[in-house]
């Protein structure tokens, strides 16, 4: 076949369909791989749009990792008329070969669209990237309606890891690990810390879970998107937990094993996620407001109700209808109250937050 792009490639079959496995160099990714056009409707692409969003933090990962990045296969479709030459005439031989596709056809991606704009982005900075290959999956272009399913199969079953496993496995992220040490440190969160699961279960024997000390930990330090952590911001979360965990003798109690966790999660509001990020907001504004005397600031926090049959105090902050709720104004809410037990002043947001608060319970009482 003349005028025509060749591959290296696996001849394989799925479906009763023949499709091909190449190693494509990147720098040839952005020149062959197109999108549907983000125009049209729905109906009429054979896949989502591309956010535009999503394209920096992928390139940076590529940018910033050139000797130990890891990226899946893109997969495409092919609308021209492919021609496969085999090594051999039988066995592994009939299946390694040379893809011949012609250099009219048009490649349209099923999946990967925005790792292929990933790279273009990072080629420009990186351009020595370009000679290392990416795998492709190729199926021969059926039409728009194959595309499509092709689309909805390819991500029917996918399931992002749990939220916890991937600050657990991440050892590129300097915050993740820090995370991962705190752990393995603070009396309150070792053995005690669920390290797969995002949402504690029901009859765990932990009372927290490795992302809600990630999302908490992030807040307390006033990270933002900051993964750079030094050592002195590391030992003042510990120091932060420890002395937090200290003010919650029933967090003690099942570091100790004298209480179930189970048990915790039932009764009380303080062995619950929601509370947990509330400490990692009052932390933030009171190692702020008060550098070096901030430990005795949080004694009050001994002599504080947690228990949910306190709805006085706890029904439409850290509970919605006696249910524990994280949605965001919970959060603040809870973050208000335990400002106040303690004597920090509120923010101009969080005042006008518990003034609303006040007003609908006050409402709501009077009706």
């Amino acid at each position: 076949m003349d005028n025509a792009h060749t591959f290296s490639a696996i001849r394989g079959v799925q479906g009763g369909r023949d499709y091909y496995v190449a190693m494509v160099p990147l720098k040839v990714v952005p020149k062959l791989f197109l999108f549907d056009d983000a125009e049209l409707p729905p109906d009429l692409r054979a896949q989502r749009t591309l956010n535009r969003a999503r394209v920096p933090d992928i390139a940076r990962y590529l940018i910033d990792n050139p000797k130990n990045y890891t990226f899946s296969s893109l997969t495409a479709s092919v609308d021209g008329r492919v021609h496969f030459e085999p090594s051999g005439d039988a066995g592994y031989a009939g299946s390694i070969g040379r893809l011949l596709v012609p250099m009219t056809a048009r490649f349209l991606i099923n999946d990967g669209q925005h790792r292929r704009a990933a790279i273009e982005e990072a080629l420009r900075e990186r351009p020595e990237l370009g000679e290392e290959t990416l795998s492709v999956i190729f199926f021969i272009d059926a039409g728009l309606k194959r595309s499509q399913q092709m689309f909805a199969d390819l991500n029917r079953h996918v399931v992002r890891p749990p939220q916890s496993l991937g600050v657990l496995y991440d050892h590129r992220d300097p915050f993740a690990q820090l995370v991962c040490r705190l752990v393995g440190r603070v009396s309150v969160f070792k053995n005690l810390t669920e390290m797969e699961k995002t949402s504690v279960p029901t009859q765990a024997n932990k009372l927290f879970s490795l992302s809600g000390v990630h999302q908490a930990t992030r807040t307390l330090l006033a990270l933002g998107k900051k993964r750079r952590v030094t050592q002195e911001q590391e030992d003042l979360a510990w120091d932060y937990w420890q002395e937090v965990g200290r003010c919650i003798p029933d967090w003690q109690l099942a570091a100790e094993k004298k209480v179930s966790c189970v048990e915790l999660r039932r009764d009380y509001v303080h062995a619950h996620g929601v509370t947990l990020l509330a400490f990692g907001f009052l932390g933030s504004s009171l190692l702020a407001k008060e550098p070096t005397t901030w430990k005795g600031t949080l004694k009050p926090l001994r002599k504080l109700d947690w228990a949910r049959s306190n709805a006085e105090t706890w029904e439409g902050r850290a509970l919605v209808g006696g249910r524990i709720s994280k949605a965001h104004i919970n959060v603040l809410l809870t973050t208000n109250l335990l400002k106040q037990c303690v004597g920090v002043p509120l923010s101009d947001t969080e005042r006008q937050v518990e003034t609303d608060f006040v007003h609908r319970r006050t409402a709501r009482n009077a009706g």
